[in-house]
């Protein structure tokens, strides 16, 4: 667990990897005045950075397989007609170990071929950020419409990209969200017809009775939780996400 959190991290630091230079960073200038005494300041670079460093868990969720699954698994709540089971803690726990479990070949590319040079001093850490940052653009441009990402770099001004490939990594992102979002909004429709058809017969079934007064939701509810529980309704769930993402195919 360690291990993920520490590539979560290295990976998302790829995002502002623009703001360190390959010099380094000088964290605090000392300034002599004319009396003889010093004066201590700190480098916009490091407030810069420092910053950043708030925005980190955005890049790490928008960058991996955490949004699709999210929304996914929201409006599957929405379709059952559950409002608060399961709660929302529990809902973003198995996004992030789902995303764990679908981003580990991912993370373990990363920490074969930069992490761990670089904490074995063979590569500097400028290097070992662009090597990283190669297995996470292949992911997400794996995962992004060639649509939207023509649209994000329409929007950049590169209109003369000869491939996919060749995409700033600053124009993926977004690119890769919509996409995301896209994606998670298909999965979610697919899981919401079977629990709208139930929805409908039970309305119908007990307007035919005369029974108008009485709300379908409540009624229907027992029959949408008893037909996801018959038919392993998490098992395929978690299967068709892990295999929208390549996993198993």
């Amino acid at each position: 667990m360690n291990n993920a959190l520490k590539l979560l991290i290295f990976t998302a630091i790829l995002f502002y990897l623009p703001c360190v230079n390959a010099e380094g960073i000088e964290a605090l200038s000392i300034t002599t005045t004319p009396d003889g005494t010093q004066e201590y300041s700190v480098t916009l670079q490091v407030l810069a950075i420092m910053t950043a460093l708030s925005f980190i868990p955005a890049a790490v969720i928008m960058m991996t397989s955490f949004t699709r699954i999210i929304v996914v698994l929201g409006i599957l709540r929405q379709a059952i007609g559950l409002q608060q089971a399961p709660s929302n803690q529990i809902l973003v726990g198995i996004s992030l170990f789902m995303t764990f479990f679908i981003m580990a070949p991912i993370f373990n590319q990363i920490n074969d071929q930069a992490l761990q040079p670089y904490l074995k001093d063979e590569v500097t850490s400028i290097q070992a950020l662009e090597i990283a940052k190669e297995p996470m653009k292949a992911f997400m441009l794996s995962q992004t419409r060639i649509k939207d990402l023509e649209t994000f770099a329409k929007i950049a001004g590169y209109d003369k990209l000869d491939k996919p490939e060749d995409t700033p990594f600053i124009v993926i992102i977004p690119a890769f969200v919509t996409s995301e979002l896209q994606t998670a909004f298909i999965i979610g429709f697919m899981f919401f017809i079977p629990f709208l058809i139930v929805d409908l017969v039970v309305a119908s079934v007990l307007m035919a009775m005369g029974m108008m007064m009485l709300s379908p939701m409540i009624v229907s509810l027992p029959f949408k939780i008893m037909l996801f529980v018959l038919v392993d309704g998490w098992g395929l769930v978690m299967g068709t996400l892990a295999r929208s993402f390549g996993l198993g195919v």
